[in-house]
């Protein structure tokens, strides 16, 4: 296919913005689907469709987009352009390729923010719109598609969720106070209201939450989503639990419908049993060095369509995580106070330096949140460009 490279103009940039809004609406109702926008102009460069996608829905954002469109602007459609935040599908899936529909529809061009992060896919649907004769645009608002779909990146090429790792700590880096000096199964509050509430969207945004046996019988949480936003099924709450001391009293056990696993290399089958007849599953994995094997863990939440995977765990897991390059975005809440070194640290003999790259940094009354991408889910090298 030949490319001819133009500069994207601020007309391209205001309608993918409007694409990208739309797409948000899908957050939480559309995994383990990619949350996807579409604005669509007749000639004029009137707005004649707008849609998003929801998975209960089926209908992807182009489909819903056009049929808007058909049904109040009729012919108007024919020679218009399409705005949609990723690439448009050229496969069957659950429903027909959205290329198709675009085509049938008589568009004169699509403008597309993204590339599909599927390597089996990444390309096609743009490269059949252009021989269909379509004017074809690529990469417009990119950077902000991507962070809308980091999940879908990560599970689409992996079949492993994404991994956002928050932590709540001190200035000095610590997450509880000393031994002792805490009554045990209640929280204690390191960071501000307004920072605790700032978790609750990371939560609404995840389809699963995680923390060690340890967090539960220190703190006893619920690890619920309670943003009261939309959600198209409960947050799954994981607890990694190597010797099944989940506590059968625990808030989570009390509360599980079915929405609360358990990962344990026990063979205690009179333990699981007990957890399993109050609601909550055990999933029994094959050990590594005594502990639950994180990388099966991420498997196996890959195979059940778990896009993105909140950790709210403890010193060892955190550690563990991030050592072994598990991590993908971190979320540090900071508090400013000064614990010491006898309280609880959130890291411990780390084996190398971490460097946390192009830092986003936001204030929560007098607590900050730094947050930073460590690992890139999309593709190397999916260029951008237009087709014409």
């Amino acid at each position: 296919m030949n490319t001819v490279f133009h500069p994207i103009g601020d007309r391209d940039v205001y309608w993918m913005q409007r694409a990208l809004d739309l797409a948000q609406r899908g957050i939480g109702l559309c995994s383990p689907n990619p949350a996807v926008g579409c604005v669509i102009l007749d000639r004029a460069g009137q707005v004649i469709g707008e849609g998003w996608h929801e998975y209960d829905l089926v209908d992807h954002a182009e489909v819903d987009a056009l049929h808007e469109a058909k049904t109040h602007a009729g012919e108007r459609l024919r020679g218009g352009t399409a705005y949609v935040t990723l690439e448009p599908c050229n496969h069957t899936g659950r429903t027909p390729p959205c290329t198709s529909a675009l085509i049938d529809a008589g568009l004169g061009r699509v403008v597309a923010a993204t590339a599909d992060p599927n390597p089996n896919v990444a390309g096609h649907g743009m490269e059949r719109l252009f021989a269909a004769g379509i004017e074809t645009t690529l990469g417009v608002c990119e950077g902000e598609a991507r962070r809308l779909n980091e999940g879908f990146a990560r599970w689409s090429q992996h079949k492993r969720p994404l991994v956002l790792m928050k932590v709540a700590m001190s200035l000095d880096g610590r997450i509880a106070p000393p031994a002792g000096q805490h009554p045990p199964g209640e929280a204690y509050w390191i960071t501000s209201e307004a920072a605790r509430a700032a978790v609750q969207p990371l939560r609404w945004q995840a389809d699963a939450a995680m923390v060690g046996v340890d967090t539960v019988v220190a703190d006893d949480p619920l690890l619920t989503d309670r943003s009261g936003l939309r959600r198209r099924r409960p947050l799954l709450r994981i607890v990694l639990d190597s010797a099944l001391r989940m506590p059968l009293d625990a808030k989570m056990v009390a509360t599980a419908q079915d929405d609360v696993v358990i990962f344990t290399v026990s063979n205690d089958e009179k333990r699981a049993s007990e957890l399993r007849q109050r609601g909550v599953r055990v999933e029994v994995l094959p050990a590594e060095a005594g502990r639950v094997p994180l990388g099966k863990v991420l498997d196996k939440l890959g195979e059940e369509g778990i896009l993105t995977l909140l950790t709210e765990t403890g010193t060892r897991l955190n550690t563990a995580l991030l050592a072994g390059g598990l991590v993908d975005r971190v979320h540090l809440f900071v508090s400013p106070q000064i614990m010491g070194s006898d309280a609880v640290p959130a890291f411990r003999s780390m084996p190398s330096f971490l460097q946390m790259p192009n830092v986003e940094v936001e204030r929560y009354g007098n607590d900050l949140g730094l947050c930073s991408l460590l690992r890139d889910p999309w593709p190397k090298g999916q260029g951008s460009g237009t087709s014409s």
